[in-house]
């Protein structure tokens, strides 16, 4: 059954906002993350299985000052939301890449190049033979 989990935190930037919310979005069990009240203090869990006092204790330690408000069971209706929304997420595959996304695998084999060597015969002269470079 899932539960619902309201934790008021005291946030004392706009940046606390999203590191709140991955934090908590990043604990096992949680199925959607929103934040509430009128200055978007709160932050509503919803989830199975989701420890409220290790996310809380969790919250406190990264965030700030955090105090567990509510816990409690999901109604029917956010229930239903809830598993329509999970059901539209599972439907949608994102790539990691979809700008460069190639539908089969292609490597690259550089062409075969002929190449001819001319071989001269030897002129007899040896400087080279002997490791002396000729005087000019």
């Amino acid at each position: 059954m899932a539960q619902k989990i309201v934790i008021q935190v005291q946030m004392s930037s706009d940046r606390c906002r999203p590191k709140a919310m991955a934090l908590v979005a990043a604990a096992r069990g949680v199925d959607s993350v929103a934040l509430a009240g009128d200055t978007k203090d709160q932050v509503v869990v919803v989830g199975d299985g989701v420890d409220p006092v290790k996310l809380t204790s969790a919250l406190r330690r990264k965030v700030g000052p955090a105090q567990l408000l509510q816990v409690g069971d999901v109604k029917k209706e956010e229930e239903k939301k809830l598993a329509a929304a999970a059901a539209a997420a599972k439907a949608v595959e994102y790539q990691s890449h979809p700008g460069y996304y190639y539908p089969y695998h292609y490597q690259w084999q550089p062409e075969p190049v002929n190449v001819a060597y001319l071989f001269l015969p030897a002129t007899g002269t040896g400087t080279r033979a002997r490791g002396r470079t000729p005087a000019r």
